[in-house]
């Protein structure tokens, strides 16, 4: 107001009906000429926040952000990234409510036990997997979206949207997981693989407990009306849910949700940074394990070798 003002009426007389002291203006105007390092310094970072924040489309929030810029060799604290991001209005994805989904099976006798026992640590990829699904209303009517995810990556191995919730969607899931896991030469060894979800009727289905006995994998199952028993899937669900569903209204078809979620499922699994990762995505953490498993198994090969023997030969 004084800047558009002083010209007609001067300084010290509008900033005296304003209350301010001329002093005051005077010294804005000195530091929009010459701004301090600091000032010059919070420009150039928040051109790399929103650089960050934008390529996640909108999901991180200032952990992740700062996360992101100290990979990429940016020195910059977490507290300066908290602060730019409130100033410029940048907010990460927020998680809502879950809607119950899951129908729980009354059969508890005949369900299989808790193997997890809230354990949701993994020492290998295919060791543990959980799974789960959550629904999303649309135009054309609910969408239910299933996923499998591998406990020590956070990696989602499977997943699917369907317009009903009964067994083949959460089978569907399964196979999806089972075939990409082999696909990517990483194929499930009998007896190695515990696939945990809630008590719900399409998890404890015969058709479901089948497959899984069919490919090796140990049914667990855990206790009804408690997420606690897995917490993990639901955690994941309330992502997808916070970093897609919630950002979209309305959402109008079936097929307008499977794009979304297959843009988000391969963002999540190669690109977005993970706290029980390393900071890495769940493929990169993925790929060191199985870069540090060859080399060790290297290492023990050459170990045991005998002397002035070798594996190979040179040609």
């Amino acid at each position: 107001m004084v800047d558009e003002l002083r010209g007609e009426h001067g300084v010290e007389p509008v900033c005296r009906v304003l209350q301010t002291a001329p002093s005051s203006y005077y010294e804005v105007k000195r530091r929009e000429r010459e701004p301090s390092a600091r000032a010059c310094r919070d420009v150039e970072l928040l051109g790399e926040i929103r650089r960050v924040y934008e390529a996640s489309k909108g999901r991180y929030g200032a952990r992740k952000v700062w996360w992101q810029m100290q990979a990429e060799g940016h020195a910059v604290a977490r507290c300066t990234v908290e602060r730019l991001m409130r100033q410029a209005g940048l907010q990460g994805a927020v998680r809502g409510k879950k809607r119950r989904t899951t129908i729980p099976d009354d059969q508890a006798a005949q369900r299989p036990a808790d193997l997890l026992q809230r354990d949701f640590t993994a020492s290998a990829p295919n060791r543990r997997w959980v799974a789960d699904f959550t629904y999303v209303p649309t135009w054309s009517g609910v969408v239910y979206v299933a996923f499998v995810i591998d406990i020590f990556s956070r990696r989602i191995v499977g997943w699917k949207a369907d317009t009903n919730m009964k067994t083949p969607l959460v089978l569907d899931t399964l196979e999806m997981a089972l075939w990409a896991r082999d696909h990517a030469g990483t194929p499930i060894q009998k007896g190695d693989l515990v696939f945990h979800t809630d008590a719900g009727s399409q998890y404890t289905s015969f058709a479901f407990t089948q497959r899984l006995l069919d490919a090796g994998v140990e049914p667990s199952i855990g206790s009804v009306g408690d997420a606690y028993d897995n917490a993990l899937a639901e955690s994941t669900i309330g992502l997808y849910k916070g970093e897609v569903i919630y950002r979209e209204d309305p959402w109008k078809s079936m097929e307008q949700v499977e794009i979304a979620t297959l843009e988000w499922v391969d963002w999540y699994n190669n690109s977005r940074l993970h706290g029980a990762c390393d900071k890495l995505s769940p493929a990169a953490y993925e790929a060191n394990y199985y870069q540090s498993l060859a080399a060790a198994q290297a290492t023990i090969s050459a170990v045991s070798t005998p002397p002035g023997e070798s594996h190979a030969h040179t040609h």
